[in-house]
């Protein structure tokens, strides 16, 4: 996919690094491998996958703060809610919402097939509509959907995370695009990013991961 037809973009970080960085990281197992392999032979595109890299965050992140209860925004193929079902106990569970019909179909295959298919639970429909029907507090929520809605988003998950629960939004940077905005996309990227750098109800760092990874604690 390409983000941004016929516009520069930054390169965040050196290729070479990335790759650096990536293969002393926490790696992908088997599993996420083959998944990896299949959705790039299933569609034209895969750069939507979360990455090993923002993957092993994810992980880290998860075992850091023992959480037990996720709620992903944003299935695509199932990477992210396999690669975070990963890190959770016996009795953790991922709840993701996928409204796209093909990701719908992909992402439910792969669970099907998954050791980690006991802790997922696929919610398929609008998240904009879903979020205010799950009665669940989590512990832990990763934003990667429709990046012009990401403070609605925001604003809905809110009440429904625990306080001192993490919020980890993906693709904050928009290729470098943010400091420079000239689509929607980007703008309301950066406009979500000002907002929540100015909320007092939460705290955040913004990391130059990949494609830029914000990390939200709530207080």
């Amino acid at each position: 996919m390409k983000k941004h037809r016929g516009k520069p973009i930054l390169k965040i970080t050196d290729p070479a690094i990335d790759e650096y960085a990536t293969e002393h990281s926490i790696q992908d197992s088997e599993e996420l491998k083959s998944l990896i392999a299949s959705s790039d032979a299933e569609l034209e595109y895969i750069d939507m996958l979360s990455g090993s890299l923002v993957g092993g965050l994810l992980q880290m992140l998860i075992k850091i703060s023992g959480t037990k209860h996720v709620l992903e925004i944003g299935t695509f193929t199932g990477y992210s809610a396999i690669k975070m079902a990963e890190a959770l106990p016996d009795d953790g569970s991922v709840t993701t919402l996928e409204m796209n019909l093909r990701y719908q179909n992909l992402a439910e295959k792969h669970f099907d097939e998954s050791a980690q298919k006991s802790k997922i639970t696929l919610i398929k429909g609008n998240a904009q509509e879903l979020i205010d029907t799950l009665d669940d507090t989590f512990d832990f929520v990763y934003l990667d959907a429709d990046k012009l809605r990401y403070q609605s988003y925001f604003e809905k998950v809110m009440p429904k995370l625990k306080p001192g629960g993490l919020l980890i939004t993906d693709n904050v940077l928009w290729d470098g695009t943010v400091l420079n905005p000239l689509d929607q996309k980007a703008k309301a990227i950066a406009d979500f990013n000002a907002f929540v750098a100015n909320d007092n109800r939460v705290e955040t760092v913004l990391l130059p991961i990949r494609d830029g990874v914000t990390i939200i604690r709530k207080k």
